[in-house]
């Protein structure tokens, strides 16, 4: 048996060899010298295996008493890592139907998500699943990395916190002044050597001590690559901005300076990306203006400024925070809709009638006037009441004021028209998410003092409606033709079945129905989504019906939007904070002054770029929310609350708070009683001895037990399982 595991070690040790030299010939001799072994036995053991190589077609002998890698054949894929919490890994690969294991053991020093080159081995698992070895890493995803310095007395490593990250990186001692202890840090991917058991790493920032919260939402961005700050260069260009509205540049745009215009934002808003303008014509005709801050007026293809809006391609939103895409001076000042400026815009304009039936439509450049700014709480106001006043415990300035009658009949008619709008879409098939939105009333230090939840009223309604229109009337009017033009679109796929079969398992748990056989599902996740507004497996149900959805995705092939239910659809209305919407400008420009599209291959990679930044930007904001909730909960430990089950699985379950949303798990091993084993389909877990139960959406009470600042991580304890 011994002798069997010396060989299996020196077999591995071979093999790696020739796939880390794929194109060198060697000679038994050679490959002895390689490994310095001069003893006659082991030599021959050498020949005996490189033969067998030759058998089994790993090798090749292009000459008599050579040795070199077969490299014929279709054992040598491309893909993309991804590794699991148990530290062993699946690369996914296009050329084949399914992922290929990868023990941890032949990792290979690939990271995650790094396109690397794979050996597939001729065996399979006996899952009949395809096994095989990384050769080499092709693309670095990533090279810099968040952990948590430690110091010892001859050298220091930097403790990665990711689940997926298996290593550790080692750093010189010379690096380490000015570095504490302890700290959240940034380090730098330099080398992994031969025979280094860690990659070795440079240390490039310190963000301060963990837990703190500019700490942790610093490490976050930096996790996710997410820049913290803007070159001096790019603020220089965006100061030197011409910032006057000129005559002859109004002279070549529609003037709306006169016409009643105003904003409706979030009260804490300071980048206002659109207005809405209202003017009654003859006959019970409407003229509907949605204006656009016309950032490509001064964001020039191929400048500075345009390649850093590009390499970010959205601004961030974390919950003490806001990651700009642009600088303060365009995002907040020149290109931002404030009340009493006039501005340059790029807008859409539609002839209405109280049906909320198009009669007529224009898209070109303006300039308008904002008469008023109003947060959604003012305008909801006005909406319920229909009076012309706002209180002073709603009114922005803390003092109550009034507006004119015009100003409250175009904010009533707008909403009227709003409405209809969306019964409209409604009807098409569009589903409707009035997910609860976690927020946070943040101390002057940034801890949270509470939680509140933010929901969508008429007021957020109206405006949403409106830039839903236009978003569709732009794409509708490039994409809508016989030979279609190049353009931007915002696509969504058809939902995965499977996951949607998984969802009417779970809904039936709740006495809830979602009907798979019907041709028009989206009605029936509808009305599954209207079931269970108010009721405590909102939330869990919202969350997994988006699961179950294919993600939204910038193209320049409209395969149309499912969720939305639009043949057409594209982003037009924010072009401030997203990329994609600044290309959609330009095209639409061009489009409408007959002018050809000449950089297609640009508009095709920046869609895929945009549509990874997005995601990334998404994941950042989910862990700013889970870090806050934790850091809300570190005070109450001990103490009991109700949650509902919203996961299960082999580890343990997860409960949402019904009090403020947060997220926690119960382990397993801490659930005493009896020993429970996973039932997969169930979404449950189940004693072996007294068949109790733990099941996905059922109502719980737990205590917490720990909040774990560093890790984000909230523990529980069950108390008493609480009847539904």
């Amino acid at each position: 048996m011994a002798k069997k595991k010396k060989n299996n070690s020196l077999e591995r040790k071979l093999i790696k060899h020739f796939r880390n030299n794929p194109n060198k010939e060697y000679n038994y001799k050679q490959v002895a010298a390689i490994f310095e072994i001069t003893d006659i036995k082991k030599r021959n053991e050498i020949i005996e295996i490189l033969n067998r190589f030759i058998i089994n077609k790993i090798l090749c002998s292009p000459s008599k008493g050579k040795y070199e890698l077969q490299t014929k054949g279709n054992q040598y894929y491309q893909g993309v890592l991804d590794v699991t919490l148990t530290g062993r890994g699946f690369v996914i690969c296009e050329e084949l139907d399914q992922d290929i294991v990868i023990p941890k053991n032949n990792l290979n020093k690939a990271f995650q998500g790094d396109l690397v080159e794979v050996y597939v081995y001729k065996r399979k698992q006996k899952s009949g699943a395809l096994e095989g070895e990384i050769i080499t890493v092709l693309e670095r995803n990533k090279t810099q990395f968040v952990g948590v310095l430690q110091i010892e007395k001859k050298y220091a490593f930097v403790l990665t916190r990711g689940s997926k990250m298996y290593t550790d990186f080692f750093i010189d001692k010379k690096q380490l002044t000015g570095y504490n202890n302890g700290d959240k840090v940034l380090v730098e991917y330099i080398d992994w050597p031969k025979r280094a058991d860690s990659p070795y790493g440079k240390l490039i920032e310190s963000f301060g001590p963990p837990g703190d919260t500019r700490t942790e939402m610093h490490a976050i961005l930096s996790d996710y690559g997410l820049p913290l700050r803007f070159p001096q260069e790019v603020e220089d260009e965006a100061n030197s901005i011409d910032q006057i509205i000129r005559e002859e540049e109004i002279k070549r745009r529609r003037d709306f300076r006169k016409t009643l215009t105003f904003t409706i934002d979030p009260k804490t808003a300071k980048d206002f990306d659109d207005a809405l303008s209202f003017k009654v014509l003859d006959n019970g005709r409407f003229e509907i203006g949605i204006h656009i801050a016309d950032v490509s007026h001064y964001v020039k293809s191929n400048s500075i400024l345009d390649q850093e809006a590009f390499e970010r391609a959205t601004s961030v939103y974390l919950v003490d925070r806001v990651v700009p895409m642009l600088p303060e001076v365009l995002s907040n000042g020149v290109c931002s809709l404030r009340p009493r400026e006039e501005k340059y815009c790029f807008s859409a304009v539609f002839t209405m009638n109280s049906k909320a039936e198009i009669l007529e439509e224009w898209f070109g450049k303006t300039v308008i006037y904002s008469n008023h700014r109003f947060a959604y709480e003012e305008a909801q106001e006005l909406l319920e009441t229909q009076k012309n006043k706002i209180s002073n415990d709603i009114s922005l300035t803390g003092k109550a004021y009034s507006v004119d009658n015009e100003t409250l009949l175009a904010v009533l008619s707008l909403d009227k028209l709003a409405k209809k709008l969306r019964v409209e879409r409604m009807n098409q098939g569009a589903l409707s998410f009035d997910r609860v939105e976690v927020s946070f009333i943040l101390k002057e230090d940034d801890t949270p003092e509470s939680v509140f939840f933010k929901t969508s009223k008429d007021a957020n309604k109206l405006v949403e409606e409106f830039m839903l229109l236009a978003n569709r009337r732009v794409a509708s009017f490039v994409g809508n033709r016989k030979t279609p033009l190049p353009f931007v679109y915002r696509t969504h796929d058809e939902p995965d079945v499977e996951k949607l079969n998984n969802l009417q398992m779970v809904v039936s748990n709740f006495g809830h129905k979602l009907d798979l056989k019907t041709k028009n599902i989206s009605k029936s996740l509808n009305r599954l989504l209207s079931d269970i507004q108010g009721k405590q497996e909102q939330n869990m149900i919202d969350t997994l019906t988006i699961r179950c959805m294919s993600k939204a995705e910038y193209k320049m092939e409209n395969i149309g939007h499912y969720g939305l239910a639009f043949d057409f659809y594209s982003h037009f209305t924010s072009p401030i904070r997203r990329y994609p919407d600044i290309m959609v400008h330009r095209l639409l420009e061009k489009h409408l002054k007959k002018q050809e599209v000449k950089n297609i291959d640009f508009y095709q990679t920046a869609c895929v770029h945009s549509s990874q930044r997005e995601q990334l930007a998404t994941k950042a904001e989910r862990d700013s929310i889970k870090f806050m909730q934790i850091k809300f909960m570190v005070d109450k430990v001990g103490k009991v609350f109700e949650g509902v089950i919203s996961g299960v699985t082999d580890r343990g379950i997860y409960v949402e708070l019904v009090e403020n949303k947060c997220e926690g798990m119960v382990r397993i091993k801490d659930i005493t009683g009896d020993f429970f084993t996973y039932d997969e389909k169930a979404h449950a877990l189940i004693g072996e001895r007294t068949k109790k139960r733990y099941q996905l959406g059922d109502s719980i009470a737990v205590s917490v037990i720990r909040a774990n600042l560093v890790k984000r991580h909230l523990d529980f304890n069950i108390k008493e399982k609480v009847l539904a």
